[in-house]
Order: C-alpha cells, then sequence, then structure tokens
C-alpha cells in the first residue's frame, strides 16, 4: 500500500488522515460568555421540545451567542421584577432591620414568583 501524507491542504481546506479517510479540520467559532443558568434551561427546553430550532441554531453557530444573549436578558428581568415587586409589597431595608426573618421570608416568595415569571416568558416559549 503506498504511504499517504498526514495532512493535507485541498480546495482552502485542511485535511487529517484519520485510519484511510481523510477528516476536514473544521473549527466552529468561539462565543467565550458563558450561557448560565437561563441558557442552560432554555438549551434543554430547544432539545427536547423544538429539535429543529435547536439544530438550526447549532448548524449556524449561533446557538451559544443566543442562549449566552437570552441569560443576560433573563438576569436583567428578574432583577427588574424582584425590584418592582419588593417596592409594590414594602419589602426594603426597614422591614429587614426590623424583622430579618419576615424579610427572608418574603425575598424567597418575590425571588420564587420572580423566577416562575422568566420560567413561563423567556425560557419555555
Amino acid at each position: 500500500m503506498e504511504h499517504l501524507p498526514k495532512k493535507i491542504h485541498h480546495s482552502g481546506i485542511s485535511y487529517t488522515l484519520v485510519g484511510d479517510y481523510y477528516i476536514p479540520n473544521l473549527k466552529l467559532s468561539e462565543e467565550s460568555r458563558p450561557i448560565g443558568r437561563w441558557g442552560r434551561m432554555h438549551k434543554v427546553f430547544l432539545q427536547e421540545h423544538r429539535p429543529g430550532q435547536y439544530n438550526e441554531l447549532l448548524l449556524s453557530e449561533k446557538l451559544w451567542t443566543y442562549l449566552a444573549d437570552l441569560n443576560v436578558q433573563a438576569d436583567d428581568r428578574l432583577a427588574c421584577i424582584i425590584s418592582q415587586m419588593q417596592a409594590a409589597e414594602g419589602v426594603n431595608e426597614e422591614l429587614k432591620a426590623c424583622d430579618q426573618l419576615a424579610w427572608v421570608g418574603a425575598m424567597n416568595s418575590i425571588r420564587s414568583r420572580a423566577e416562575e415569571i422568566i420560567r413561563s416568558e423567556m425560557i419555555y416559549v
């Protein structure tokens, strides 16, 4: 059998010999931002319930950027909703100083409701 070169370059693409086949050396574009909690949740949702959209984003190399952007938007929206609920319900630093347990309970309730709003408006759609 003739000796085949380990690497070749043809038509602008580099190939590496693996066994008897030349495999193209392809690199995906890199996104350095993390996708975070909301991005991971939406990724699982897309994989399970919207496989066509997931594959389209994945093959066009836009998935990671899309998920990172969604994560930032969800975090910003969560902070906004929490601050609005705090103001509406009177959960402030004065309550925190007077009754810490009541403040913690109120904040946990607000955070839980705000996260549910984010899930229903942004993640599972």
